[in-house]
């Protein structure tokens, strides 16, 4: 990859608050990183939080429920709640396409 093709790779920027090993925080985690490796073309910065260990980080944020993801950006900041399960919802959500999916509208044809 040359210098100019690394300056135009996007960065996501996301923080993602967990409760320790609670199965829904666990499946929250697999599912991100899932969906972020399908999208190696993506740069991203991922801090996962644990609000047990860190309940002043959770509150600063607004963060009432966990898990919750928060996209800071690109903007606009997005958040959602739960195990991030629905994995079409979570590639929306971050602004991203399934591989291999037409980024550009079809070209419309003239009748």
């Amino acid at each position: 990859m040359n210098p100019s093709s690394a300056s135009r790779k996007r960065t996501l920027r996301i923080r993602l608050f967990v409760a320790g090993n609670a199965p829904n925080s666990v499946a929250a985690i697999r599912n991100l990183r899932k969906v972020l490796t399908a999208h190696a073309d993506i740069t991203t910065q991922l801090q996962i939080i644990d609000v047990l260990k860190h309940p002043a980080l959770g509150l600063s944020a607004n963060v009432l429920v966990t898990p919750t993801l928060i996209k800071l950006g690109p903007p606009v900041e997005r958040r959602v709640v739960g195990s991030l399960s629905d994995t079409e919802a979570l590639m929306t959500l971050l602004g991203l396409h399934p591989p291999g999916h037409e980024t550009t509208p079809p070209a419309r044809t003239r009748r």
